[in-house]
This record gives C-alpha cells, sequence and structure tokens, in this order.
C-alpha cells in the first residue's frame, strides 16, 4: 500500500467550500481528505475564495463556473476573463512539483483538457454522468491516453459515458461517527439536495401533499422561482424549507424522519445524501435510476420505485414501517465506511502513479 503522499486536491469551482453551490462534490471532497489524512498522506485543497475547510486551503480569487446540469448536450465550453477555474488550474500547474499527484475534483473541461500538459499525473474524480458532448469527448480523451486515471461514483454513472469500460467505479465514504442512529423517528419525511429542476422536489411534495405526511425539505436554494412553482403548484402540501444545514445539525434533523425521498428527474452519479440517512437509520424511497438505485437495497433499507411515478412514492411511503432502522445503518457502516473508501483511493492512486506513461495519440482537433 501507498505511504505518506503529497496529494493536491482541486476543488469544484461552482461556488465555494461549504456554500453548498457544489452539492454532493463538496461532502465527497472532505470525506476523502479526511480518509487519506488518516491514512498518512498529506492534503492540500485548492478552491474559490471564502472557502471553508478543516485542511490546508489554497484560495483563489475569481469567477464562479456555471453548472453543466441544465445546459443542454451541444453546450459550449464557456469561461470568464476573470475565471477561478483557470487561476486553480494554473496555480496547480506552478506547484505540481510539490506533489505526487494531483486530484481533480472538477466537472469542467479544462482541467482534463490541461492533462497532457502536466508533468505530474493528475486522477480525475467525475462526479455527474454524461451530459454534454464537449465533455464527453475530452474525458474519453483524457481516459484513452491517461488510461486508469477516471474514476466515478456508480456503474449507472459509467454507464452514461461511451468509455464506460474505462472508469474505475469508486462509490463512496464517509465519516460514520458523525451520523447518530436514531431509532424513533417523528411522523415526517426528508428530502435534501439542492432545489433546482432537475432535482424533482415536486413529486417528493406531491406525495407529501398525497399522504398528509409533513415533509421537511434541506439544501441550497438554487432556483428560487422553482421553488415558489413547486408551492404554488401544491398548496396544500405540508411542506417546509428547513434551509442548508452543516453535516452536525442535519445528521441530527434527518434522522427524526421515517424516511428520506430521492426523486431526481436525472442520472445522479451517485446520491450521497442516502447514505447520509441510512448512516442514521433512516430508509431511503428512490426512483429506480441512477446511482441511488445501486445503493437502496429494496425491500431492506428502502424502496426502489418507477422513476417519475408520484404513485409508487405514495405506496412506499405507506410501507416504510416494514422496513428495519437498524439494517440501515449496518448497510452504511460495510459498504460507506472511511477505511474502505480509503483502500479504494490507494489502490487506484497506485494505478496512477505506476502507469503514468500516457500513450500517444493524435491531436485533439
Amino acid at each position: 500500500m501507498l505511504s505518506g503522499l503529497n496529494l493536491l486536491l482541486l476543488s469544484t469551482s461552482v461556488g465555494p467550500l461549504g456554500s453548498g453551490l457544489g452539492g454532493g462534490v463538496e461532502l465527497t471532497l472532505h470525506n476523502i481528505a479526511k480518509a487519506l489524512t488518516q491514512r498518512g498522506h498529506r492534503i492540500t485543497i485548492v478552491a474559490p475564495a471564502t472557502s471553508v475547510s478543516l485542511f490546508p486551503l489554497i484560495e483563489i480569487p475569481g469567477d464562479w463556473q456555471t453548472t453543466a446540469q441544465s445546459e443542454g448536450r451541444s453546450a459550449p465550453i464557456v469561461m470568464s476573463k476573470n475565471s477561478v477555474l483557470a487561476g486553480m488550474w494554473e496555480h496547480a500547474h506552478n506547484v505540481q512539483e510539490s506533489y505526487d499527484l494531483l486530484l481533480n475534483f472538477a466537472y469542467d473541461w479544462l482541467p482534463f483538457y490541461l492533462t497532457p500538459f502536466f508533468r505530474r499525473p493528475i486522477a480525475h474524480l467525475v462526479s455527474m454522468g454524461s451530459l454534454t458532448d464537449a465533455m464527453d469527448r475530452i474525458i474519453a480523451r483524457v481516459a484513452e491516453q491517461f488510461p486508469h486515471t477516471i474514476a466515478v461514483h456508480s456503474r449507472a454513472q459509467a454507464a452514461t459515458f461511451p468509455f464506460a469500460d474505462r472508469c474505475r467505479v469508486l462509490g463512496n465514504g464517509f465519516n460514520l461517527s458523525l451520523y447518530q442512529f436514531n431509532p424513533q423517528p417523528q411522523r415526517q419525511l426528508g428530502w435534501v439536495g439542492r432545489i433546482a429542476p432537475e432535482k424533482g422536489l415536486e413529486d417528493a411534495v406531491a406525495a407529501a401533499q398525497q399522504t398528509g405526511i409533513p415533509l421537511r425539505v434541506w439544501g441550497v436554494l438554487q432556483d428560487e422561482a422553482y421553488w415558489q412553482q413547486v408551492r404554488q403548484a401544491y398548496l396544500n402540501a405540508p411542506v417546509t424549507y428547513e434551509g442548508f444545514l452543516p453535516t452536525g445539525e442535519l445528521q441530527q434533523a434527518l434522522g427524526m424522519c421515517q424516511g428520506l425521498v430521492m426523486t431526481p428527474r436525472w442520472v445522479e452519479a451517485f446520491g450521497n445524501v442516502a447514505i447520509e440517512a441510512l448512516a442514521c437509520g433512516v430508509p431511503v424511497i428512490a426512483y429506480r435510476r441512477g446511482g441511488p438505485a445501486e445503493i437502496v437495497r429494496d425491500g431492506e433499507t428502502g424502496w426502489l420505485v418507477e422513476p417519475d411515478s408520484v404513485e409508487g412514492l405514495v405506496a412506499a411511503i405507506a410501507r416504510l414501517d416494514e422496513l428495519d432502522r437498524r439494517a440501515c445503518r449496518q448497510q452504511a457502516e460495510q459498504d460507506y465506511s472511511l477505511e474502505a473508501m480509503s483502500d479504494r483511493l490507494e489502490q487506484w492512486f497506485t494505478d496512477c502513479l505506476t502507469l503514468h506513461q500516457p500513450i500517444k495519440t493524435q491531436p485533439i482537433k
């Protein structure tokens, strides 16, 4: 096994760490940093200015990148003249000799394009499935030229790409000591995520209206107009928005729920909140789509529902009492600990370092 690596972690550039704008990537980055630190590796994080982290942090000023979720297949590559992404990777290029390996968390074109111009190996943890043709093409190029450097969170995520067989599936890992098991929930449901159309919050609200069970919503209010549209469409739904909470507060509130409802319209790469719920003993009701469908053990730690079916959500909510909350916590401990994630990361890094001999290919046209 590896020991004592000096690693540079480059964050998402859609917002500062701690803002919630980066969604699950923020939690993933900090969990990975903690896992690697526990193994004796040295961690430095590069992130947009005003970021918050418990680890050594280099803050780069500049304009944030727009998120890729709603841009469409033919979206062009766009960066402002004061791009924080460009600044982060300029810094990485300047200091690369001080590190053994760089780990990229940004789902953006520039880090992949720059990979051949770095002397140090770059491992790319891709946080989303296929969204744009330009991203597919540049990631495929890196996967061909630098084998073993592309990792994803789930098989479903990998399957969205034409180069699925070249992706390493890492899953994810969590500091489970931060999550308290709650065996006695209240009569309420939870929904956690960025409040944006691709997350499908309206289906969870519709299910709450039909069942009459209160739904508590947590997450960054990214699209205020969308949130107001959902509330107007379901005026009688017992729904409250509880804000964006840090992990400690979120796990306490989430643990009080009978179940977590996940209703994404798109292929979620993984579904960190599913693991956070399981760690608290909260069963997960999720659409049979993307990463959550690989996490939930149907009929044991949650229920899988046909995508976009409110009726299916309602039926699953009625069966939450059939599930054992202790089995939920046990699954989190068995499959998603920091220790298990550390093993997978070190095996990946070993391959990246050992096989860092780029294959010669034709220039990108």
